[in-house]
């Protein structure tokens, strides 16, 4: 029995380490050779009101007899999932003898998606990432949004995002409710308003206007609605009864997250916007989902959020204290999930040993008896343009879906084992190079002496060259490092090369991964040129020899870019996703640096200020 008393025998251990979630309790020994292909098996289905929801319980005979029993239907549906899997993992016409009985740990398992920042994926792209995540028995899926849905009486905010319509998300929300998945509608309410109150028609409901001073001093757009002005929750209501019309769901995610203009002395508006939010009537008979970091800033408002609320805790390194957050939540008498990050953004590449050990942090906490989350959520960002390709993101889904599932059971995982139930469940890779690949380049960054939150310091010099390397932040980074980093990314490109995936997703993924190996490498060669030119680190000393080589390469990187665009997205924001390559390559060709570049959409925001002077 996996996951319960004695360990599994080594037959149980093949199966167990093949399967995506890996189930609790698990009897199996020997094989049954069917005599034929897949078509040879074939399924009964039984019903049991003793089985718990969602869950199911497999059994196979010796004469190949296979039955799901399970209570409800996605029970079933589960079984079924689990059923496949083992049939994938041998081989058709071959199955192992024996059962399997597995429920969750959870109620909800969700993915959040972020298709606000540039990158709008295609129905058919969201189609295919639904199918996955519901094979490894995730129930929940949002959109998140902020100017990506076609509201109907503000064109001017979603001019040229290539937004969701109305009839996009109830077609989504029927392929998600055919799978057991939830699809809830979020649509952030109070910060990350920056692609609305950047037009004229919405300045005035912000707290600032224009170009502000942000997080660590950068440059950054005014966010932030003013929670005082009676036309902010005017918009907010409008925006909450379109979205939610076609997405019926009973939750409705309303963010509320990073006001960063908000100052600490009005924090207690931050609560009386909850309050009138929650007794909005769009939002009569639905839970409503908020974000957890202002809270955790400002733990005397826990007492004054009204019923019906659930927080969404979130933190996105290994080390985020979950279980205490949990705890302090519990505490409080409120409802809240759990939320770690496929730690996707800002990378490129990935960092994923990361977000295993962070979707594991949230699962133990999950588990434990001092907290009471009812959820996990784990959030895919696209923070500066969406640099990273779907694939970057796969190993943090994979792993929320094994650990909200079960966490005893699927404890183990790490980037070898997240790698072959990629290759097995994901890309269809017989040749187990794709899923390598990709963890082994998403772990070069950990090649480098220093290490920063929510970034991979490699290529911090690709969307910031005014910042310097081997000094600030980069102070301990050495050419020895680099060469390192390159030298990892060059096994993993070979690997890359090897793969053999049999589905056009891998196929894709292969492409996509190689690119943002070349992006990469060109990340590399700028900071050993920068080191070698002078203790300094700057982009500006560096010989024009090799800044013409910097920009030849990253111009290729740039038009392939735009190819693969295509191939899983909407053709909106692929400009501004550009532009932030495009501006490193200014930057290599004029031999010079904007000391306070911030953004695509500062710049644009500048412009249009002194248009108006």
């Amino acid at each position: 029995m996996a996951g319960g008393g004695s360990a599994p025998g080594r037959g149980e251990r093949r199966y167990l380490e093949s399967l995506l979630p890996r189930p609790r309790r698990v009897e199996l020994s020997g094989e049954v050779d069917l005599g034929g292909g897949r078509d040879a098996v074939s399924v009964r289905t039984v019903t049991d009101r003793s089985i718990r929801r969602e869950g199911y319980r497999i059994s196979i005979d010796a004469d190949g007899n296979s039955t799901i029993a399970a209570s409800d239907e996605s029970g079933f549906f589960y079984g079924r999932a689990t059923f496949d899997q083992l049939v994938r993992v041998h081989g058709a016409g071959h199955l192992p003898v024996g059962t399997v009985e597995d429920w969750p740990d959870l109620a909800v398992r969700g993915v959040m998606l972020d298709v606000s920042r540039t990158k709008v994926p295609t129905l058919e792209t969201l189609f295919g990432i639904v199918d996955r995540l519901a094979s490894w028995k995730v129930n929940h899926l949002e959109l998140y949004m902020e100017h990506t849905f076609s509201y109907a009486a503000h064109g001017d905010v979603w001019a040229g995002a290539d937004p969701y319509t109305a009839r996009d998300m109830e077609e989504l929300g029927a392929y998600c409710s055919a799978r057991h998945v939830e699809l809830v509608p979020n649509q952030n309410t109070l910060g990350h308003m920056e692609r609305w109150l950047c037009h004229e028609r919405y300045s005035a409901l912000g707290i600032a206007k224009g170009v502000v001073k942000g997080p660590l001093g950068m440059p950054f757009p005014a966010s932030t609605l003013d929670p005082t002005n009676p036309r902010s929750l005017d918009l907010v209501r409008e925006l909450l009864g379109e979205l939610g019309a076609s997405v019926p769901s009973g939750r409705f995610h309303v963010g509320l997250d990073e006001p960063w203009e908000l100052p600490a002395a009005r924090h207690l508006e931050w609560g009386s916007w909850v309050r009138r939010l929650r007794s909005a009537p769009e939002l009569e008979g639905r839970e409503m989902l908020v974000w957890g970091d202002f809270l955790a800033a400002h733990p005397e408002l826990l007492s004054a959020l009204p019923d019906g609320l659930t927080v969404c805790e979130w933190g996105y390194e290994a080390d985020h204290p979950f279980a205490s957050r949990s705890e302090a939540l519990s505490g409080a008498g409120v409802g809240h999930w759990l939320c770690p990050g496929t730690s996707s953004w800002l990378s490129i590449l990935g960092r994923v040993s990361n977000a295993i050990d962070n979707c594991r942090a949230a699962a133990a906490a999950a588990s434990s008896s001092g907290g009471d989350a009812k959820g996990m959520l784990v959030a895919d960002w696209g923070d500066f343009g969406h640099l990273q390709y779907l694939p970057v993101s796969e190993p943090g889904m994979a792993a929320v879906a094994a650990l909200s599932w079960c966490e005893s059971s699927n404890r183990h995982l790490n980037p070898v084992s997240v790698a072959a139930l990629l290759d097995l469940h994901c890309f269809d890779d017989p040749e187990g190079h794709l899923g390598a690949a990709l963890v082994a380049l998403g772990d070069a960054h950990t090649l480098l002496p220093c290490q920063f939150p929510n970034v991979s310091t490699l290529v911090l010099n690709l969307y910031f060259p005014q910042l310097p390397v081997g000094s600030g932040l980069t102070s301990d980074i050495e050419v020895s490092h680099l060469d390192l980093v390159e030298s990892a990314i060059d096994d993993a490109v070979t690997k890359l090369g090897r793969a053999r995936p049999a589905t056009e997703h891998g196929r894709t993924a292969v492409a996509e991964l190689s690119n943002s190996a070349r992006l990469a490498r060109v990340a590399c060669r700028d900071a050993r040129e920068r080191l070698r030119a002078g203790a300094g680190g700057r982009l500006e000393d560096v010989a024009p020899r090799a800044r013409a080589w910097l920009a030849s390469e990253l111009a290729d990187v740039i038009a392939e870019h735009r190819d693969l665009w295509s191939k899983r997205n909407r053709r909106g924001g692929l400009e501004e996703s550009c532009e932030w390559l495009e501006h490193l390559r200014r930057c290599y060709l004029a031999g010079a640096t904007e000391p306070d570049w911030a953004s695509p959409l500062v710049e644009r925001i500048r412009r249009s200020e002194e248009g108006n002077r």
